[in-house]
């Protein structure tokens, strides 16, 4: 993230001071500078104002003033502003105020009697730091928005392919990498024989009615599991205790995780019907 010397160039400067000989001083010395948008104010009550309708990049602000001195006008910014980043700089000839204004939110102080070489670095330094912080803000701000974009089409995308898997098949299923049934949906259940309080994999001996399947079907199925290979209307049939005969269909592929290690399988499966 780089800064442009014609982006420092054109920052928003604002001076406050109670004299006019400084503002005078300041504003010429800026404006010598190559600074384009330097104004000032002689009432500090206004400052907070002018700071939420312009939004100045820096604040070059007198700490003594009548009325209303530089302390008070930067609580009066601290309250006003939607900003975290206090953009001010104080000038002091009083030593003992620089720590305080500091304290108080100033990120930086000019010691009077004004010396020309030193604003101008300062200034300098200071809007270089405040224009990185806005646009990192702003960068910010644009990849949040981006997220939240990412994670609505993603939800969107998810509940779309939910709503044709269910079209499409008569259920959905998805096991973990020991064969284990983690989810389904759809009548798999009645369909299949399936215990309600168990899903158990066909090898673990419970959450199945193992009766009728044809296990040559079921050993070939099993290779392509073993095998981590993707299947497509793999037929399989089983015969019921009434002697009646199901034929089904079901498609699957592998998961993986980030580190290419398999995490399970999950598919969609039809009972064909008689006749189609």
């Amino acid at each position: 993230m780089i800064i442009t010397p014609q982006e420092i160039l054109s920052a928003r400067i604002l001076v406050v001071d109670d004299q006019a000989s400084n503002i005078a001083l300041l504003t010429q010395l800026l404006e010598g500078a190559g600074y384009s948008h330097v104004t000032s104010t002689m009432e500090p009550e206004n400052v907070g104002a002018l700071h939420r309708h312009n939004h100045y990049d820096l604040i070059l602000l007198d700490l003594q003033m009548p009325d209303m001195d530089g302390f008070q006008v930067m609580e009066v910014l601290k309250a006003s502003s939607t900003d975290s980043y206090l953009p001010v700089i104080v000038l002091t000839a009083q030593p003992a105020h620089k720590l305080r204004a500091l304290q108080a939110g100033a990120k930086d102080f000019i010691s009077k009697p004004i010396d020309l070489a030193e604003v101008k670095t300062r200034v300098h330094n200071m809007l270089e730091v405040r224009l990185l912080y806005r646009k990192l803000e702003s960068a910010n701000q644009v990849l949040e928005e981006t997220v939240r974009e990412r994670t609505a089409e993603l939800r969107e995308s998810e509940a779309r392919y939910r709503s044709l898997t269910e079209l499409a098949s008569d259920w959905y299923w998805e096991q973990d990498e020991n064969g284990r049934f983690t989810k389904m949906s759809g009548p798999v259940m009645e369909m299949l024989g399936f215990r309600m309080d168990s899903l158990a994999s066909p090898s673990e001996g419970s959450g199945y009615l193992m009766d009728g399947w044809n296990e040559d079907e079921r050993a070939l199925l099993q290779e392509k599991i073993t095998a981590r290979e993707p299947f497509l209307d793999f037929s399989f049939k089983r015969t019921n205790l009434d002697g009646s005969s199901q034929r089904f269909h079901v498609s699957g592929e592998p998961m993986f995780n980030k580190s290419c290690q398999l995490i399970g399988y999950r598919g969609i499966g039809v009972e064909v019907r008689p006749g189609l």
